[in-house]
């Protein structure tokens, strides 16, 4: 479509912006209107209609449009990623929490690591049938990916009628789950667990949340161009070690989450993970050792934290 890099990123910022200030809002709506089997089932239709939106807006060529289905997208998908972890906490306790976050986020980079590495492909061989490139070989490619957004609604609608189920059986009363932030506090009794939890420094754990994920995300949507133009890889090389940090994240994510289970010791992985990160990309951008080092390192370090 011609893009320059600042425009290509503004399909970044459409999705991550509004984000700020709705992931808040999706949590209230969540515990205090839809409920979470309703909630997830509405934010995953957004993300399948954002999506469908930012592929109509390639197939008519139309950058405006491709922005606003983004920030369709992104209402759904932040939101929808709160779901799933209340989903988690209503149905695991304790040590077995962090192992099925690990395995969430595995599953979730899997998807990514996919998207990475066989979108071109598809992309090349519908330019080969329809002998056509540019913004309608790009279109039709996201309306085929679209058709992942659609499994995720299925998925939706079959959990809130496992949930539903299970509700019955275990006659047990939707929504009532304890807040994570409580793990943190020893106190066992709800005087006790309030208690701990305003004295914990909730806005440190924003902060670490907010200086940690704005090296990495961005990072990885410039990352293939990054290693074309400093480390002189082909555009293959470049989208390879690009998607090594969630191709990692697979298998590492519930690992590091047993282990974490195990040890305990939650703000040393966290102090581990920032300082190898720190590392990672001081190695990365003053040094012109071997890259797949410093981004192992760094997906590694992002899965503990």
């Amino acid at each position: 479509m011609g893009l320059n890099t600042a425009s290509f990123m503004q399909l970044y910022a459409w999705y991550s912006w509004p984000n700020v200030f709705l992931c808040f809002l999706g949590g209230f709506l969540l515990d205090r209107v839809f409920g979470i089997r309703l909630g997830t089932i509405i934010f995953a239709l957004f993300v399948l209609i954002g999506q469908i939106i930012f592929a109509a807006g390639a197939l008519a060529n139309h950058f405006w449009l491709m922005n606003l289905g983004r920030f369709v997208f992104g209402i759904g998908g932040e939101s929808l990623a709160v779901a799933q972890n209340t989903y988690a906490v209503n149905w695991f306790k304790g040590k077995e929490l962090n192992l099925v976050f690990g395995l969430q986020l595995s599953m979730a980079r899997l998807g990514s690591t996919v998207n990475m590495n066989v979108i071109g492909w598809v992309y090349g061989r519908i330019q080969a049938m329809v002998g056509s490139t540019g913004h309608t070989t790009l279109g039709i490619t996201l309306m085929i990916a679209a058709c992942t957004c659609l499994f995720s609604l299925m998925c939706a609608l079959i959990l809130g009628f496992l949930d539903r189920r299970a509700e019955k059986i275990l006659k047990k009363e939707q929504g009532k789950t304890e807040v994570c932030l409580w793990v943190l506090c020893r106190g066992s009794h709800p005087a006790e667990r309030r208690q701990g939890l305003s004295l914990l420094p909730s806005w440190m754990i924003f902060i670490i949340c907010v200086a940690y994920y704005v090296a990495i995300f961005p990072f990885i949507g410039l990352g293939q161009v990054f290693f074309i133009e400093k480390f002189a890889f082909t555009t293959v090389q470049a989208r390879a070690i690009n998607s090594i940090v969630y191709i990692i994240s697979a298998p590492a994510s519930p690992l590091l989450g047993f282990i974490v289970d195990r040890t305990g010791r939650n703000i040393l992985w966290v102090l581990l993970a920032v300082v190898t990160t720190l590392l990672s990309h001081m190695m990365l951008a003053f040094t012109f050792w071997n890259p797949w080092i410093a981004m192992v390192n760094t997906k590694l370090s992002t899965n503990q934290l």
